[in-house]
Order: C-alpha cells, then sequence, then structure tokens
C-alpha cells in the first residue's frame, strides 16, 4: 500500500514536472492570439492615422473588397483608396517587415552570444551594415533586381565584417559579455566614422539623400522596398525559426550541446549568417534603427517566456507592432513634418538600456 501511495506521489510530481517545462518552453496560443490582435489594431490604426485621416470602417471595407468571394463594396473614394493602397499600406507592411526583421535578429544574436544586452545596433552590426549601404547609395551602385540588389549584398559584407570583428575582440578579451558589447561600441564607432568620410566624398544633393536616410526612416515609393526586403525575411526568418531550439541548447554550455547531438559551432555560423543578413537587408531600405533588436525580445521575455522557442517567434510579431506604433508618432506628433523613425526608438531604447544596465548591476550583487 506504501509502494503504491509512493509511486502515485512519483508519478504525480513527474507531471507537474512536465507540465512546468510545458509551459516555460512551450508557445502559448493565448500569447499568439494576443500578439496577431495587437498587430492588427496597430495596422488598422496605423492605415487610418496621418494627415488625410481615413474612417476606419472604410479602411476595413477597401480591404475587404480586394478578398474574393468577400463581395463587400469599399466606402472610400479613389483618392482615399489611392493613399491607402499607395501610400499608407506600403510603408505599414514595410514598417512591419523591418520591426518583425531587427526583432527576431535581435533575439538571436543574445541567444547565440549568451549576452541579453546584444542586438544588432550595440554590436555594431548596423553600422556595418549602413556603412556597406551608404557605399552602395551614395556612389552609384544601387544595380539590380528584385531581391538581387547590390545594397542589401554591401549592406550584409559590412554586417558580417562587424559582427566576425566583435567577436574577434570578445574573444581576445576573455569573451566575456562586456569585452563582447565593447567591441560592438568599437566597432560602431568605426564604421560611423567610415560612414562620415564616405558620406563627406559625395556632392551636396547625394549626400543629403543618404544622411535622410540614414537616420532612419521608412518611406516608401510603392511597393518596391517591401518586395525587396520580403524575401529575406522570408528565408532568414525561416531559418532563426528552425535553430531557435538551439539556442536554448547553447545556453547549457558547448560541452552539454555536444553530449545532446548539436555541433555549437556550425548553428553559431547559421544563426550569425542568418541574423546578419536579416539585418543587412532591414538596414538596406530603412537606415539606422536603433534599439529594437534589444527592446522587442526583453518585452516578450517579461511578460511571456525565456524560452527562445517562444522568444525568437514572438520577437517578429511584438517588433512589427512595435516598429509600426512607432512610425504613427513619427508621422504625427510634429505634423505635417516628419520625424526619423530611428530617433523616437532611440528616446525608447537609450533608457531602456539603462535600466536593463542597472538591473543585471543590481541582481550582481
Amino acid at each position: 500500500m506504501a509502494e503504491a501511495s509512493l509511486s502515485t506521489t512519483v508519478l504525480a510530481e513527474a507531471d507537474a514536472t512536465h507540465r512546468a517545462v510545458r509551459r516555460a518552453f512551450g508557445m502559448s496560443v493565448a500569447a499568439v492570439a494576443i500578439g496577431v490582435a495587437v498587430l492588427v489594431a496597430v495596422g488598422l490604426l496605423s492605415a487610418s492615422s496621418g494627415a488625410a485621416g481615413l474612417p476606419v470602417s472604410g479602411v476595413f471595407s477597401a480591404l475587404f473588397d480586394w478578398v474574393p468571394l468577400i463581395g463587400m463594396e469599399s466606402s472610400l473614394s479613389a483618392t482615399q483608396e489611392s493613399i491607402l493602397f499607395e501610400i499608407r499600406l506600403p510603408r505599414l507592411v514595410l514598417g512591419m517587415l523591418v520591426g518583425g526583421s531587427l526583432g527576431v535578429a535581435g533575439a538571436s544574436y543574445q541567444g547565440v552570444f549568451r549576452n541579453p544586452l546584444a542586438d544588432p545596433y550595440l554590436l555594431g552590426v548596423s553600422a556595418g551594415a549602413g556603412f556597406g549601404a551608404v557605399l552602395a547609395l551614395g556612389f552609384g551602385l544601387d544595380l539590380g533586381w528584385g531581391p538581387f540588389d547590390t545594397v542589401p549584398a554591401a549592406a550584409f559584407l559590412g554586417a558580417l565584417v562587424a559582427v566576425v570583428a566583435s567577436m574577434a575582440i570578445a574573444r581576445g578579451g576573455g569573451a566575456s559579455p562586456a569585452t563582447l558589447l565593447l567591441g560592438g561600441v568599437a566597432m560602431a564607432a568605426l564604421f560611423s566614422a567610415a560612414q562620415t568620410y564616405a558620406i563627406q566624398q559625395l556632392d551636396e544633393t547625394r549626400a543629403r539623400e543618404v544622411l535622410s536616410w540614414l537616420f532612419g526612416q521608412l518611406n516608401t515609393t510603392g511597393w518596391t522596398q517591401v518586395w525587396l526586403l520580403l524575401p529575406y525575411a522570408a528565408v532568414c526568418g525561416a531559418v532563426l525559426f528552425v535553430h531557435r531550439r538551439h539556442l536554448d541548447v547553447l545556453r547549457v554550455g558547448d560541452d552539454e550541446a555536444r553530449s545532446l547531438g548539436l555541433d555549437p559551432a556550425r548553428s553559431r555560423l547559421v544563426v550569425i549568417v542568418a541574423a546578419s543578413l536579416l539585418t543587412a537587408a532591414a538596414v538596406s531600405v530603412s537606415g539606422l534603427i536603433a534599439f529594437v533588436g534589444l527592446v522587442v525580445p526583453h518585452i516578450v521575455r517579461l511578460l511571456i517566456s525565456h524560452s527562445y522557442r517562444v522568444v525568437v517567434p514572438l520577437s517578429a510579431l511584438v517588433g512589427a507592432a512595435f516598429l509600426a506604433f512607432v512610425d504613427i508618432g513619427a508621422r504625427t506628433l510634429l505634423a505635417p513634418s516628419e520625424l526619423p523613425v530611428g530617433v523616437i526608438t532611440a528616446f525608447v531604447g537609450a533608457p531602456f538600456f539603462a535600466l536593463v544596465l542597472w538591473r543585471d548591476r543590481w541582481s550582481s550583487t
């Protein structure tokens, strides 16, 4: 009788442990549903906000008018539909793609480097990508077709050089998280100086265009930038989504990862290359937008889960909603003038970065 009771107790404890592990590492359907609902709400707010206000009901009807078999007639005028489909929606979709890309890239860098403060901006990856893009844009090398454009290619090379250099500095300094960040700061300063020098060599008109781009904006010419970024976001996002479980395994150390059948070096290489290419593609169409890759994964961790199985996919949703919401402020706060999106994200991200540093300092004492 006692043995049966003990066995029942052990089974109950094992079942409770199993449920706790599933809650910690499993994807919550409720969290995904809430994320999608927030994303849709922000999208509707963005599509209806601006100098020429559009009714939400009209936006709804215009969107459903394009869906086959729905049969809902648009209540917007021809001018309003032109504003919606040629200006608002391309900018909204671009902002969501850029925000989701930077959020996923930031979460991936934090996982692969085991550093909660890593993000494309702080590691110098954005600056390296920006330098490559400046060379392509400033000196007339923005040639290509569709996704096969020289600007993302040049941005990717700059991003890869920056992240490899930051890793080399970190290894030389003992591979500590602080050294990695300092290496990233050094790379960001170096590539920012290179950007300044390159811009000085341009004529006034081209230099003004490049500087405006560097501030971080979501200006679109129709759907061109969306089609340029979409293939990179889809392919690199899928690669990082598949490798999100690897990031959880890498947290326990290389030896333990090998014992579980994972090749740490290969996994790191794939994640770093995919995250760098994703960052470079985002930078090539939007300029330098700071701190999205830092703020978004931390929001997911604070509200939902610390597991990268959850953090990576939800960072795409939260990043898309976050940047779309920030873009509303960029378009409306100083209307009819417009603020660069990168300025607002820096105002939000810099205090958030300081708060994370403060929390880490006090948690370690």
